[in-house]
C-alpha cells in the first residue's frame, strides 16, 4: 500500500513539473495611472532614485531597509542597491535609459529571496494637463518562477504593488505640483 501511495505522489509531482515547464517563458506586468500634473513633475520623482522611498510600495514593506546610491543623482547610470527583510530582499536597480519627461528604463537584479534579472520601465504620456504614467516589468520565467506562477498569481501580486506605488506617486506629485 505504501508503495502505491509513493508511486502516486511521484506521478503527481512529475505531472506538476511538466505543467509548470509548459508555462510561458516570458512575463510582463503593466499598470497605469493618470496624474494631475505635467510629465516633468512626475518624471523627476521616478528619475531621481533617492525620491523612491516616498512612494515605492516596497519602502512600506520594510521601513528599515538599507538603501545605497551610486553614480549620478538622477538619470542614466544612477543605481540604487537595497537590503531588507524577506518581503523586500536584496537587490539593485540601475537606470539604463532616461529620456526627459518621456521614458525611463531600469535593469533590476534580485539576489534574495530569489535570484532574477528583469527590466522595468516607466512611460510618461501627456494628456492635456495630466500625465498618463505606465509602469511595466518584464523578463524571463525560469522553472522556479513557472512553479510559483502555478501557486500564486504574480501579476495580481506585483501589479497590486505597482498600483499602490502609482497611487502614492500620484498623491505626492499632485501635492507638490499644487504648491
Amino acid at each position: 500500500m505504501l508503495e502505491i501511495i509513493l508511486i502516486l505522489v511521484a506521478i503527481a509531482i512529475i505531472i506538476f513539473i511538466i505543467v509548470a515547464a509548459r508555462q510561458p517563458d516570458d512575463f510582463s506586468i503593466t499598470r497605469s495611472a493618470t496624474i494631475n500634473a505635467p510629465a516633468e513633475a512626475v518624471f523627476s520623482q521616478v528619475n531621481e532614485l533617492q525620491k523612491w522611498d516616498a512612494w515605492s510600495p516596497w519602502a512600506k514593506l520594510d521601513p528599515n531597509a538599507q538603501n545605497y546610491f551610486e553614480g549620478p543623482e538622477a538619470g542614466t547610470g544612477a543605481i540604487m542597491r537595497w537590503a531588507g527583510n524577506n518581503k523586500v530582499g536584496v537587490g539593485s536597480m540601475k537606470i539604463t535609459e532616461s529620456r526627459p519627461n518621456d521614458f525611463i528604463q531600469f535593469k533590476l537584479q534580485f539576489l534574495k529571496p530569489f535570484v532574477a534579472t528583469n527590466a522595468a520601465e516607466f512611460t510618461f504620456t501627456p494628456e492635456g494637463d495630466q500625465t498618463r504614467v505606465t509602469w511595466s516589468m518584464y523578463g524571463k520565467n525560469n522553472l522556479m518562477a513557472k512553479i510559483m506562477g502555478l501557486i500564486m498569481n504574480c501579476d495580481k501580486m506585483v501589479g497590486g504593488q505597482f498600483e499602490q506605488g502609482l497611487g502614492d506617486l500620484k498623491t505626492i506629485v499632485e501635492a507638490v505640483d499644487k504648491n
